[in-house]
């Protein structure tokens, strides 16, 4: 994903951020994810001033529906990553148990996940937790894609590569015809939601929008896919 595909509106005292798909349709589309994500697609070519204005014609509906999605996520307190705490993976909970013996590590054992440091700084602790986030997303995302590819190719989807990154409002994205762009928050949710959200940027490899073609097609990969969406809306992103 280009950064320049990322885009944003002011409105009153707002600020609406979407990200911006162009693609070989007429139409001109705004879509707000429950995970208050928003996504405009736009005619190839048409210029960004006329694409932004036609936001800003649509920013109070846009205002409204991420209102409405905001009352179903979960409310949790801010992360202070001290001992005790809970920390997902795989949609499991663990204790966080920072300890003394330096190492500058985090590792999971058993229920917890012991935070290596004598540093007692939250910043520090949360920096550790991430970096193992990101290895472990590395990890089992590459696994998940290969077992994914074995339901796709039969349906001419048969490579991809991905690309981990922490994002603030989306699951994951399709950057290029083969290439996807997964969120390392993603490695919280359960596996069969990381399927769903690999299956789903799989399917925009055929099926750039999300029209009957795309939803057709990930019916017959993943027949059960709404529930998979609905699991996975309960996961909570860090908004940092």
């Amino acid at each position: 994903m280009d950064p320049s595909d990322n885009h944003s509106v002011q409105f009153g005292s707002e600020q609406i951020a979407f990200h911006l798909v162009f693609g070989l349709h007429d139409r001109f589309r705004v879509t707000v994810e429950p995970n208050l994500a928003v996504t405009v697609n736009a005619p190839h070519g048409k210029p960004l001033d006329q694409v932004l204005g036609r936001v800003k014609s649509k920013a109070a509906w846009i205002t409204r529906q991420i209102r409405f999605f905001e009352q179903f996520l979960p409310l949790m307190p801010k992360k202070r990553y001290i001992s005790g705490e809970t920390i997902q993976y795989l949609g499991r909970e663990y204790r966080l148990k920072v300890i003394a013996p330096a190492g500058g590590a985090a590792k999971l054992t058993g229920r917890y996940l012991l935070v290596r440091t004598n540093r007692r700084d939250s910043a520090i602790i949360k920096s550790l937790v991430y970096d193992w986030y990101d290895e472990r997303a590395n990890a089992v995302f590459a696994r998940r894609l290969q077992k994914c590819l074995e339901t796709t190719r039969r349906y001419g989807i048969e490579t991809a590569e991905f690309r981990v990154r922490r994002m603030k409002g989306r699951w994951g994205s399709c950057g290029s015809p083969r290439a996807m762009l997964l969120n390392t928050e993603l490695v919280k949710a359960p596996v069969h939601c990381i399927d769903y959200v690999i299956m789903h940027e799989l399917c925009h490899f055929r099926h750039r929008q999300h029209g009957d073609p795309f939803y057709r097609l990930l019916g017959k990969l993943l027949p059960d896919w709404q529930h998979r969406k609905h699991r996975l809306e309960r996961v909570v992103l860090d908004r940092r």
